[in-house]
């Protein structure tokens, strides 16, 4: 960790990926968007996405949503988890508050999706989703959010309102270039189907759930 006030250096790699390659205007039930690609690589298929709202002021304390993939959630509507409710709550939330939402390509806390789904079928077996990934031989939490600093940088943002209920993002931010001016819930209901996930996350991963 850095000495207190020292900046966090993003990594090479985290530099490359954030290269801004190209940008449209996307109209969504939600608003209108300008949707912009960021990878290392122009000809990358999965690149990182923002979507930033047109009339977005990089001047202003801006809502951000950091948002990592989750295939199944996100595009399928599992309700396994709680991603694609808080995708959807977050841009309505970053539509009606003129921010942004950075959407992250780290599918399954960063293991993929092929490891997303061995881990749901020892969870099926009894195991949570931390006693999942640990007999997988992965971590409880691979994701990195170095990129998404990167990105926030391009767009000329110094000072967010994160939307998150997960401790380390916040922390992530630590003393780098972007303050995190205020943390802004967003909580989504439990269902049948992710109870004990959420339990899990709150009781055993420290997320600030009701």
């Amino acid at each position: 960790m850095p000495e207190h006030g020292e900046p966090i250096l993003l990594p090479p790699a985290d530099l490359a990926a954030a290269t801004r390659r190209a940008e449209a205007l996307i109209p969504t039930p939600y608003g209108d968007f300008r949707m912009i690609a960021y990878a290392g690589d122009a000809e990358d298929y999965t690149p990182h996405l923002a979507l930033v709202h047109p009339e977005m002021d990089p001047k202003d304390d801006v809502i951000v949503r950091l948002h990592s993939e989750c295939i199944t959630g996100d595009l399928f509507g599992s309700k396994r988890c709680d991603c694609g409710e808080q995708l959807d709550r977050a841009l309505r939330m970053v539509a009606a508050g003129k921010g942004i939402v950075v959407y992250l390509r780290q599918e399954g806390r960063g293991i993929g999706i092929i490891n997303k789904l061995k881990a749901y079928q020892l969870q099926d077996q009894g195991l949570d989703t931390i006693q999942a990934n640990l007999h997988l031989g992965l971590e409880i939490d691979a994701r990195h959010y170095g990129v998404a600093q990167g990105i926030l940088q391009d767009l000329g943002i110094r000072r967010i309102q994160l939307l998150t209920n997960n401790p380390l993002k916040v922390d992530s931010f630590g003393e780098g270039p972007i303050e995190v001016v205020r943390r802004l819930p967003i909580i989504v209901s439990p269902g049948e189907a992710n109870r004990n996930y959420l339990r899990t996350k709150q009781l055993d991963m420290g997320h600030w759930l009701k």
